[in-house]
């Protein structure tokens, strides 16, 4: 059956990563995770110690190489094992641990420059920090943007205050939004992150966090779940009984809630998230990563709905 939504031809209610990357660049595109090494300013103490609360040594790069292992052998090894399935495949290198534009410039300049000299890489992503962009960081940013296909992703993950201080994030949805300015007024794609089931956070509150990010038009979204690994403070706060996690049906209500306000344009890289499985404390659900995309499609068949459908709803950021 053809799908609904007119620009999916993947039978998806979304607007899917891998259907703008396919009309993109015309061809299967994966990202390489790379780790080069970086810190954050809430590890190192120049904003706070600790990290996020849900973080883990790694980082958020736990699907990333080993810090001591060059790039170009961390982007060889993960190249080699795609090549073998799809030898005409395009890359994506992606500087995904820690925060990696908190680094002075010329460290910046060197890495990024070297991943984008690999064999077959069409574009760079970015994970940073919104509070880590400095208008010299975000001009060369935009002339990176200007020779490849650039990505800068910032990890927001709710707009509440509240929520950032439970969580340990150490900026404010106002830092936020002056980074997200920095780099959109330079025309740079940004990809944002939002994680639903953060402590004390309701269900409302989660939707309110995507009706604003919405408002920002941003070129993509990543809503993530909140998965608790070993190790991390969140792990620490879950076995005190300070909060609870999502239910499968829960998380599929929320992320539905959240496709409906998202303009059609905005692509959707991730409408779930995972750990690896010999770390995960929970949800254990998360780990059938395809069950959860399928209830998610099973759940907008149900309510005749896709992305967009409240868009009309949803005022513009001014």
């Amino acid at each position: 059956m053809k799908s609904p939504f007119p620009y999916s031809d993947d039978n998806k209610r979304y607007h899917t990563w891998n259907y703008y990357l396919r009309h993109q660049f015309g061809g299967k595109v994966f990202k390489v995770s790379l780790n080069a090494g970086f810190t954050c300013p809430n590890l190192d103490g120049k904003k706070g110690v600790g990290g996020c609360t849900y973080c883990s040594s790694a980082g958020s790069g736990d699907f990333a190489g080993n810090p001591e292992t060059p790039l170009h052998k961390q982007f060889d090894e993960i190249k080699h094992q795609l090549h073998q399935k799809w030898p005409q495949a395009q890359y994506i290198a992606y500087f995904q641990a820690h925060t990696n534009t908190y680094a002075p410039l010329p460290v910046l300049k060197r890495c990024f420059e070297e991943a984008l000299a690999y064999p077959n890489v069409v574009g760079l992503s970015i994970a940073t920090r919104a509070d880590c962009l400095s208008p010299a960081t975000a001009d060369y940013l935009a002339q990176i943007n200007q020779k490849t296909h650039l990505m800068v992703e910032l990890g927001l993950q709710s707009v509440f205050d509240e929520t950032g201080e439970r969580i340990n994030r150490c900026h404010s949805y106002q830092d936020f939004l002056k980074g997200y300015r920095l780099l959109t007024q330079r025309g740079i794609r940004v990809c944002v992150h939002l994680i639903n089931g953060l402590p004390g956070e309701t269900h409302e509150m989660m939707l309110h966090s995507a009706r604003t990010v919405a408002a920002l038009r941003p070129h993509s979204v990543k809503l993530h779940l909140l998965h608790v690994l070993k190790g991390t403070q969140i792990a620490n706060e879950l076995e005190r009984g300070d909060f609870s996690l999502l239910s499968l049906e829960e998380y599929v209500q929320i992320i539905c809630d959240q496709l409906e306000v998202f303009s059609p344009q905005t692509v959707i890289q991730r409408v779930t998230g995972d750990g690896k499985k010999e770390d995960l404390v929970g949800p254990l659900w998360s780990l059938k990563k395809f069950v959860v995309m399928n209830e998610i499609d099973k759940e907008l068949l149900r309510r005749n709905s896709m992305q967009g459908k409240e868009w009309n709803n949803i005022g513009t950021d001014s």
